[in-house]
């Protein structure tokens, strides 16, 4: 073969032979670039599973060959592929021949079996990167900061209706890029609905999910609606009580699945009484209950049972509960004190009912000593800045971010400076056990500690903390990524309350909805209640943002919730099933029984 250049650039010349892939590379005209590693190359690894966690992206690598799990540290993948194993896994001479093709080309052996198409896009890039020196991450190179897929909703008319996706990536320069050949697909519910690696979905029963695109660390979702094939006449959905009815009724119109009838009154009677104040109505209640004719006693049930003090003993305990307030979690006398103490405090704002965000910012802010400060017991269970962070975010966003403390969240955009931004909020806490008298306090004036290999390290000098894996110093950054500008000793814990429990932030009031929603219906609008993510969307949005709304204009007032929902039709609908309703379990169009919690138990 002759090959000749004729300009500037760079061309792919492709020659397929009988089991032999004589591809080569040679500059030519024009003014495209190399392929770039961070944005060409790491992406077709990922999207061929070369950097899954079967693969080379699990924690020991394979075969001698470690990648990043999704690619989420390339300046480490680059070494590991340009340069380990004394450079054998490219080769800059003859770009055809690098072990990085033949290995998934199969031709040579390989465990991983056939992962790449000679010819085809992700084997033209990946050789005409090798071919161009195989350059390295560059410094500042634009970044994907959102993904979009088209569209992002749609209602199937019936089972095996397909549509195929079009995600579209836009990065930090404000380009946009198809990239669903690139993308990875995944569905919430593989029995609703399927979704192929090209991205074309499938509707496969009725019901409603939805169906995640990943490119980058960034995540966006296409839900999925399939109605059921049943006719239900449209005048079951006219009785409404409030704004909840609004749009559960609404959903289950979309979906054609028919809501059962009101329950009796000795029905509500019962599970009114087991829900608010977790007991059973005496027999001299259940008796002038059913005599009252009045067509309002079940709001007045609703409004004497959130009144009295079994409510507060209920709901003490749930959120106690909430707060991980437990005495085997710390055994010794100063541990037992605390917690006795916070209990005590917890159930003193049940009983005041007060606003739900002034709560968590005392929980959050505590500094003690316990005596004095009850709430600084949060800090008796959990001590060090990554415990701390992982324990706020899961109990008061609905959010585990976990994950991304050894790697990129795989299915949200939170990265691992993410959760380093959020430890470092608790840098400096410790539980100084000095005063005898009145407890323990919480000290924020001193590190914590230094750290091991493993944990974030703390700075005496600087607020925050250095991530594990780069080495970069980190100072507090919440979720959302935005600045937090930090006065001279200041806490910053308070600038955390702050964020946390904005209006801004919707997650804080998502959260604490979403929880009481499973404790009065067994489900929550999103499952698992405490995995809100974006690719997690509530079974019924418009539902969640409305009572959101209503928490955030009512100054949080959980009582006021709890109303809301115990007098809506949807709370007050039979748990017998309708032949036309009895597969749901998600929409609310009955009630789901369910066994009684054990404290509950013991008291019936």
């Amino acid at each position: 073969m002759n090959e000749r250049a004729i300009g500037r650039g760079l061309a792919v010349l492709a020659f397929l032979l009988p089991a032999v892939d004589a591809s080569a590379a040679a500059p030519a005209s024009g003014t495209r670039q190399a392929p770039s590693f961070v944005n060409d190359v790491v992406p077709v690894l990922t999207r061929l599973g070369c950097n899954s966690g079967s693969c080379h992206g699990k924690l020991a690598g394979q075969n001698g060959f470690k990648l990043s799990l999704r690619g989420y540290a390339p300046e480490q993948d680059y070494p590991a592929i340009t340069r380990e194993a004394r450079g054998r896994r490219i080769s800059k001479a003859r770009p055809r021949d690098s072990l990085l093709l033949l290995k998934p080309l199969m031709r040579v052996p390989h465990k991983g079996g056939h992962m790449l198409i000679a010819g085809s896009a992700e084997h033209q890039t990946l050789l005409a990167w090798i071919a161009a020196g195989a350059p390295g991450p560059v410094a500042g190179e634009p970044a994907v900061t959102r993904l979009v897929v088209e569209p992002p909703a749609r209602t199937y008319p019936a089972p095996n209706e397909a549509t195929d996706l079009k995600v579209i990536a836009f990065d930090s320069a404000g380009a946009e890029r198809d990239v669903t050949r690139l993308a990875l697909f995944k569905s919430n519910e593989e029995g609703l609905a399927s979704v192929d690696e090209r991205g074309r979905v499938t509707a496969l029963r009725p019901g409603a999910t939805a169906v995640m695109a990943s490119f980058q660390g960034q995540v966006a979702v296409h839900v999925v609606t399939t109605p059921y094939d049943q006719k239900v006449d449209p005048r079951v959905y006219e009785a409404r009580t409030n704004i909840i009815d609004d749009h559960v009724m609404a959903k289950l119109r979309e979906l054609r699945l028919e809501p059962s009838p009101n329950c009796d009154d000795t029905t509500f009677l019962r599970r009114a009484g087991l829900d608010l104040t977790g007991t059973l109505p005496e027999p001299e209640a259940v008796t002038a209950f059913l005599a009252d004719p009045s067509p309002s006693k079940r709001e007045a049930l609703v409004d004497r049972l959130l009144n009295g003090p079994e409510y507060v003993d209920y709901w003490t305990l749930a959120w106690g509960e909430l707060f991980q307030n437990r005495l085997e979690r710390d055994g010794d006398k100063r541990g037992r004190k605390g917690v006795r103490g916070f209990a005590r405090w917890i159930r003193e704002q049940v009983r005041t009912n007060r606003p739900w965000d002034e709560v968590v910012r005392d929980v959050l802010t505590a500094r003690g000593p316990l005596g004095q400060e009850p709430a600084g017991g949060y800090y008796l269970v959990n001590r060090r800045p990554e415990d701390l962070a992982e324990a706020a975010t899961h109990a008061f966003l609905g959010t585990r971010i976990q994950c991304a403390k050894c790697h990129n969240h795989p299915l949200e955009r939170f990265t691992q400076d993410d959760y380093y931004g959020m430890a470092a909020y608790f840098s400096r806490v410790k539980l100084d056990g000095k005063n005898t008298d009145e407890g323990p306090a919480v000290d924020v004036g001193l590190p914590q500690r230094r750290g091991g290999r493993q944990g974030a390290k703390v700075d005496a000098d600087r607020v925050g903390v250095s991530q594990p894996r780069t080495g970069q110093f980190l100072p507090p950054r919440p979720l959302d990524r935005s600045e937090t500008p930090l006065a001279p000793g200041q806490d910053p814990r308070e600038a955390l309350a702050a964020w946390m429990t904005a209006p801004a932030n919707r997650a804080f009031s998502r959260a604490i909805v979403n929880r009481v929603w499973k404790k009065l219906f067994s489900v929550g609008l999103v499952e698992p209640v405490d995995d809100l993510r974006a690719t997690n969307p509530a079974t019924n949005e418009p539902l969640l943002d409305a009572l959101c709304d209503d928490l955030i204009a009512h100054h949080h007032d959980l009582k006021r919730l709890l109303r809301l929902i115990a007098t809506s039709r949807t709370y007050a609908l039979s748990s017998e099933p309708l032949p036309t309703n009895a597969r749901d379990r998600a929409f609310g169009s009955h009630y789901l029984p369910r066994r009684l919690p054990a404290e509950v138990l013991a008291d019936a």
